[in-house]
């Protein structure tokens, strides 16, 4: 089966994993990724944390936002170098880049330069802070420029908390990547309608506000701050947390509480609480929200989460516990799904990656490899874009190649 962007070239010219990440989801769903790395490679290699210290692991952060690609080496400050890439450029659909404008104008790469050699071409750019502004210039990774400047980290923070919430690791750059991938999919919808190329802006900050959309619009309104629920004042005590006897947690999302309530009641093991007057119907549950929480929290406390998941398996409201990462990737309804498939490493390491947030014709998305070694395929992808064998010696004895 054909996958979404079959066919579909892309040149990338970006580090760690924002704008790399979309070129991951692109490669997934069939794209011809050619990652350009600097002869010091993509920094992230270099990148050492409690995951792969010591390379006796495949390292995820390289993995996610690399697999499915092939990896050239290219000088770009060298004129062979460049040289070389705007002839990738001209027979490419898609330019990545994550680099920002005066790095783009110094090598010679910005938007211009390379719709010189291809006037088709859509040219993608990832920013922290957005194509214009006093900020334009100025590198973000994502905890700063989405999770701290769009509100998010405010938000998310207990009041009274010692120290800010902290992001989890690649959050936003994650969704940006998503964001990217679908805005590369209009783009090129556009230029097979019109036959133009066009240039996608992607920035952290704005994906960080899409995200906390509800929020802002009601700030932008003079509304102040949405209301942080306190789950002991919850209004609707079934749209709620409670906690287990073995100090878990169950998410209880029934926003069509009178639906449900008598339902959930009877799973629980107290259907009286259907029958209590103080409990009888949306409105009382909200006058009465006090008792009717304090009356889940001494029923939920008193089994296990294994309990509960065994007493609310059949209920027909929205639920879910808790999870931790390895009772995710334990899941059989991520296994059915396909959502975490098994991978190989250069090395022939398997592993498993998430896969992207797409399916086609019912088909699991599979990544087709891990991330590749720095400069695995340079000869291979320069000769089959027309360079022989001499032509590549003479590159890399002038230095292009690193």
């Amino acid at each position: 089966m054909t996958g979404p962007f079959e066919g579909v070239r892309v040149i990338e010219v970006a580090a760690w994993t924002f704008v790399p990440g979309a070129g991951a989801i692109m490669a997934d769903l069939g794209a011809d990724v050619i990652k350009v790395e600097p002869p010091t490679g993509d920094p992230q290699r270099a990148l050492r944390n409690a995951l792969n210290s010591d390379d006796s692991a495949p390292n995820p952060f390289l993995h996610v936002p690399n697999r499915g690609k092939r990896s050239i080496t290219l000088d770009l400050t060298a004129p062979a170098g460049l040289a070389t890439l705007e002839r990738l450029a001209a027979g490419a659909d898609v330019f990545l880049t994550s680099y920002l404008p005066k790095v783009r104008t110094k090598l010679r790469i910005d938007v211009e330069d390379l719709r010189a050699h291809n006037p088709r071409l859509i040219y993608v750019r990832g920013s922290g802070w957005g194509t214009e502004g006093s900020m334009a210039d100025a590198g973000g990774f994502d905890s700063a420029a989405a999770w701290s400047a769009a509100g998010v980290q405010n938000k998310l923070t207990a009041p009274g908390a010692e120290a800010p919430a902290a992001q989890p690791a690649a959050f936003f750059d994650l969704q940006g990547s998503s964001a990217i991938a679908g805005a590369v999919a209009m783009a090129l919808y556009r230029r097979e309608r019109t036959g133009e190329g066009g240039t996608v802006d992607v920035s952290l900050l704005n994906t960080g506000m899409w995200t906390m959309g509800p929020d802002l619009a009601a700030a932008a309104a003079g509304s102040g701050e949405l209301p942080r629920m306190d789950r002991r004042d919850a209004p609707n005590p079934i749209v709620n947390l409670y906690r287990t006897s073995d100090d878990r947690w169950i998410n209880l999302v029934c926003l069509q509480a009178d639906r449900f309530w008598a339902e959930l009641c009877e799973l629980i093991g107290q259907p009286d609480l259907a029958d209590d007057e103080r409990f009888a119907d949306s409105v009382a549950r909200y006058v009465n929200r006090a008792a009717c929480i304090a009356e889940l929290d001494k029923t939920f406390g008193a089994r296990t989460m294994d309990e509960w998941k065994a007493a609310l398996a059949g209920f027909s409201g929205v639920w879910s516990a808790a999870a931790t990462f390895e009772e995710v990737c334990a899941s059989p309804q991520v296994a059915a799904n396909g959502y975490l498939p098994t991978v190989a490493d250069p090395g022939g390491r398997d592993f498993r990656l998430v896969a992207p947030p797409y399916q086609f014709d019912g088909r699991h998305i599979v990544p087709t490899a891990g991330a590749p070694e720095l400069g695995q395929h340079t000869e291979e992808v320069l000769l089959e874009s027309g360079w022989d064998w001499d032509q590549i010696s003479d590159l890399r004895d002038s230095g292009a190649l690193g």
